[in-house]
């Protein structure tokens, strides 16, 4: 009757679902799960060097895949390391179960060693959050904790105590299936009547696509084409159609361009579809406003909405599209993309000017030439974001980031998530010395498991987006400076190889060599800390503070 351990059950289970990778660390309160993970080979367990890379690493896995990230520590300290990690998932609506040990049965609330309330820590990141009593539990709440995560696109956490993986139970003991049933939402017909008659007035449209248009980039391109409405793409939105299209005005926001906040002063109409964009002062200040989202609850969280329409961005789009007569005036479509030339042309020059040390604003315009289309580009946090979203144009290539929580340290772990999901395309981390120093131990990692994916480091020294905040508030920057080590040499010490770059030349070498190695890389480019990441539009304010700023470095200047 008792025919496998509750830990050889948890691994079964994960294998029905189609979990390939685990991102962890061993330790004492998870070696009775580690035990029957060794015993199988269906499931490939990755050794990181920071439990907060693992988790980092599992919510890549999942925002690139679409697939169960999963990652995996002992109690106490390694429980801890996954929260950050974990909340990038929660905030970017990643499925991710986080695996946890504890201490035994009989031991929780006798304080004992690496003891932690986890039921408590993990209660505000997971939306589905247990800890197993008995061994005829887990199958159970596993095949629920995995069900949860993907339906809603969030954290599950599961706490193991130590023991409990050893029992006995029955193949069938309480045991549920692995089956996910997916479906559409669709909007109400009386919604989508009103879109339509505020659609059909006339005035400029403009449309801000989010995160949940991907998947729907020709019904996203059909309606921008029936209503000649150009298409601003938020941050996480980067990549739903490419840059280089002609809807196309790029991003919005301090990340933006100044296109699309261009066409976001003159829009009369605003179609929101599949964001909750929480920066509202881009967006237009008079203007009818059409959301459509799959959770009624973001329709008018953030900003005042004239018709909500509830429903998948594919399906709701192609109502729309069925019930819309095409526009002929196209006047305001054409002058969006005569700046969008004007654009593209100036974040290229940026890229191509022979400055010493090097404008940051290089790395992204060389790396434009050398990508294939089905790259997959891991963007860190900071100043490094900027010059991504600017100045790369994304054509199909996969661009992930740390959208919402905007956590530093994301670039690595998601190129090793990237690399082991995908190991036949390319792949870069893109990220800044503030945040790779963060991470940078898991390079080791990249090198144990023979991944050559390509880190390039945009080395100033400083902590640059601060620097700018600062300044642009006009206070003197402050403890922004970074010690560095020579990162090329930190990649050749790991195993890897090591490129160090000062000049435009020198990068344009290293790239291809870089791309065509069997080892992963790490190529140290020296940049200009002075460069700010300047928002397309400057305010009043911005330039008042900034000047501010100036006086207070020489009043502070001891000299």
């Amino acid at each position: 009757m008792f025919e496998q351990t509750a830990g050889e059950a948890l691994i079964d289970i994960l294998t029905e679902w189609g979990v390939e990778f685990i991102f962890g660390m061993p330790g004492d309160s998870i070696n009775t799960l580690m035990e029957p993970l060794r015993k199988q080979d269906k499931i490939r367990f990755i050794q990181v060097r920071h439990e907060e890379a693992g988790a980092l690493a599992a919510s890549a896995y999942a925002k690139l895949t679409g697939k169960l990230g999963v990652c995996l520590a002992i109690a106490g300290p390694g429980a801890i390391h996954l929260l950050n990690g974990l909340y990038d998932a929660k905030l970017d609506r990643a499925p991710v179960l986080a695996i946890t040990g504890q201490v035994e049965s009989d031991l929780i609330g006798t304080d004992f060693f690496q003891e932690v309330n986890l039921d408590r820590l993990f209660d505000d990141v997971a939306l589905y959050n247990q800890r197993i009593m008995s061994a005829e539990q887990l199958p159970v709440v596993a095949n629920q904790a995995i069900r949860m995560a993907y339906t809603h696109q969030g954290v599950s956490h599961l706490s193991i105590p130590d023991d409990i993986p050893r029992f006995k139970v029955s193949r069938d003991a309480h045991r549920t299936n692995s089956l996910l049933v997916k479906s559409l939402p669709m909007p109400e017909t009386q919604d989508l009547d009103a879109a339509v008659q505020l659609l059909s007035e006339s005035g400029n449209t403009v449309i801000l696509a989010g995160r949940g248009t991907h998947g729907a980039r020709q019904e996203l391109l059909n309606i921008a084409h029936r209503l000649k409405a150009p298409i601003v793409l938020t941050l996480p939105g980067k990549g739903a159609i490419p840059d280089d299209h002609p809807y196309c005005l790029g991003g919005l926001g301090l990340l933006g361009t100044k296109p699309a906040y261009q066409a976001m002063k003159e829009a009369d109409t605003l179609v929101m579809i599949g964001t909750s964009f929480p920066f509202t002062g881009f967006l237009p200040k008079k203007a009818a406003t059409i959301q459509i989202d799959s959770n009624p609850a973001q329709i008018g969280k953030r900003y005042p909405v004239d018709v909500g329409l509830a429903g998948d961005a594919g399906l709701t789009l192609r109502q729309l599209y069925e019930r819309l007569s095409e526009r002929t005036d196209d006047d305001y479509l054409i002058r969006c993309q005569e700046r969008m030339q004007d654009w593209h042309g100036k974040m290229t020059r940026q890229g191509e000017e022979e400055l010493l040390p090097l404008r940051p604003q290089t790395v992204p315009v060389l790396l434009q030439s050398i990508l294939e289309s089905n790259a997959i580009i891991s963007c860190d946090v900071g100043n490094v974001t900027v010059w991504m979203a600017r100045n790369f144009r994304v054509s199909q290539q996969s661009f992930i980031t740390s959208s919402w929580l905007a956590t530093l340290g994301c670039g690595l772990p998601g190129a090793i998530a990237g690399k082991l999901a995908y190991p036949d395309r390319q792949v870069v981390a893109v990220v800044g010395d503030g945040g790779f120093t963060m991470m940078l131990s898991d390079f080791v990692t990249a090198v144990k498991y023979k991944l050559p994916l390509v880190v390039i480091v945009l080395n100033n020294a400083k902590i640059a987006m601060i620097k700018f905040e600062q300044e642009s508030m006009g206070n003197a920057e402050f403890a922004t400076d970074l010690t560095n080590p020579d990162f090329a040499r930190f990649a050749d010490d790991c195993g890897g190889i090591g490129i160090t770059v000062h000049t435009r030349d020198e990068l344009i070498n290293a790239l291809p060599r870089a791309f065509s190695a069997s080892k992963p890389v790490i190529i140290d480019v020296f940049v200009d800390a002075g460069e700010p990441p300047m928002p397309a539009h400057i305010t009043f304010s911005q330039a008042k503070n900034y000047a501010i700023h100036l006086v207070k470095e020489w009043m502070a200047d001891p000299t």
